[in-house]
């Protein structure tokens, strides 16, 4: 399952990555994660690990995920490992005064979750939340 939202922040790239590195304040503005711990001594960059406890609706969760792509105020991925599996990408292109984030993911359910058919149902309902979850991070630059 394919997801893309994207939002307008009014900042600079490196602005918004000044505070997009921090990745346990991304807790502050995404709804669905409950909390981050971190699992490596590092708190940032490739290889970085954290688990972050995940809340949408009823079901919760504790993913594994790792930082596979690090590049200050242009782009961070991540490897989720848990109950739902995948890729995320979060870029950061200047426009105008300020910055164009979007949020790019894979992800897979599993069976018992429905698998492709459970999908189906979770994309409105993640694309809805991640959409909040970029409302939030726009108006932490907001002046």
């Amino acid at each position: 399952m394919q997801i893309t939202v994207s939002t307008y922040l009014d900042a600079s790239p490196e602005e918004a990555w000044a505070d997009l590195e921090n990745l346990q304040s991304h807790v502050e503005w995404m709804h669905d994660a409950a909390k981050i711990t971190m699992q490596t001594d590092q708190t940032q960059g490739v290889g970085t690990t954290f688990v972050c406890d995940t809340v949408v609706g009823p079901l919760k969760t504790a993913d594994l995920m790792t930082i596979t792509e690090w590049e200050p105020a242009k782009a961070m991925g991540v490897k989720h490992e848990g109950m739902v599996t995948g890729e995320g990408r979060f870029t950061l292109e200047a426009e105008g005064d300020g910055t164009r984030f979007s949020w790019d993911e894979e992800l897979n359910f599993p069976l018992w979750l429905g698998g492709p058919i459970g999908e189906i149902f979770g994309k409105p309902i993640l694309t809805f939340v991640w959409k909040r979850n970029l409302e939030l991070l726009a108006r932490r630059f907001q002046t």
